[in-house]
């Protein structure tokens, strides 16, 4: 195998196509740079340079060569300062786990704001429930999550990172929709309802139980995702309780009303890590992309 050293000397000679200058220009004499292309060419198995005692030529195998080497000296040359930059955080891979909902406008927000202030940090996404975001951040499939309460403080960090209205998502056509003030928990007690599951969107489900009186024989349909309850609304199919950045999602036939009683900002969104994360990137987005409130855990 060849040598860096043994690189240098040839790309010098065949820049400078005379061996002194070479010689001259590596702090070294000629016989010892001699033996280096010698020895390069033993290694190559071919040719590259034709010399006499007047004259250095490339070989066509030479010149194609010089353009490899010129790109594995470079490749070496910037390796220590990449190794460091990677071990600092500020270049590498960051792989974010999200939730369907939190794509509605804060995620956007969030890889532009590291984009940037760590341009060279590379972002990979994965849309995964908040469940299996957790277990992909202990196995080390994800680096960070945005994921919804509760969270093992044990295993993770976590910050706020959106408060939101829960609003109530109301066919166009119906009488509920006219209604220009707030609705109350009375107005949906015999309207066919679109519930969140309470195993694959257990935080939505939970919230919502706790905050309102819920007639669970008037849920028609079951599901996991807010866009969907948002497509099923708008095909008239019932109501359903969304966060406010579904409105965001622009579906036509889709009215957006206030339920009186609730708390102002019920809903949140948290980033998620582990406390041991071994990506030394994820100290420094979290440099740069600061809670909701200024706080975390």
């Amino acid at each position: 195998m060849f040598s860096f050293d043994q690189l240098r000397g040839f790309v010098a000679v065949a820049e400078e196509l005379h061996f002194g200058r070479a010689a001259e220009r590596l702090s070294m004499t000629q016989p010892p740079l001699s033996r280096q292309i010698q020895k390069l060419e033993r290694v190559v198995g071919v040719r590259l340079l034709e010399r006499d005692r007047r004259h250095v030529v490339l070989t066509a195998a030479g010149e194609a060569f010089l353009i490899e080497a010129r790109r594995l000296l470079s490749l070496a040359e910037s390796a220590p300062d990449l190794a460091r930059r990677i071990s600092q955080g500020s270049r590498g891979t960051l792989r974010i786990g999200f939730t369907a909902a939190s794509s509605y406008g804060l995620l956007g927000d969030m890889i532009n704001s590291v984009e940037r202030q760590l341009p060279e940090i590379t972002v990979e996404l994965f849309e995964m429930v908040t469940k299996e975001q957790a277990a992909a951040l202990l196995s080390g499939e994800i680096d960070m999550g945005l994921a919804r309460p509760p969270l093992d403080t044990d295993l993770f960090g976590s910050r706020v990172q959106l408060r939101e209205r829960l609003l109530v998502a109301v066919p166009e056509a119906h009488p509920l929709a006219r209604r220009t003030g707030p609705l109350s928990a009375d107005d949906l007690v015999d309207v066919p309802l679109i519930m969140h599951s309470p195993i694959k969107a257990r935080y939505f489900y939970d919230l919502v139980v706790g905050l309102l009186p819920i007639a669970h024989q008037n849920v028609v349909h079951t599901v996991s995702q807010v866009m969907t309850m948002v497509w099923l609304v708008a095909a008239g199919r019932g109501v359903a309780f969304v966060p406010a950045s579904a409105t965001g999602l622009g579906v036509a036939g889709v009215a957006y009303r206030e339920l009186e009683g609730l708390p102002e900002n019920p809903v949140e969104l948290h980033l998620i890590w582990t406390h041991d994360s071994p990506n030394p990137v994820v100290p420094r987005v979290l440099q740069a992309w600061p809670a909701a409130d200024g706080g975390g855990s």
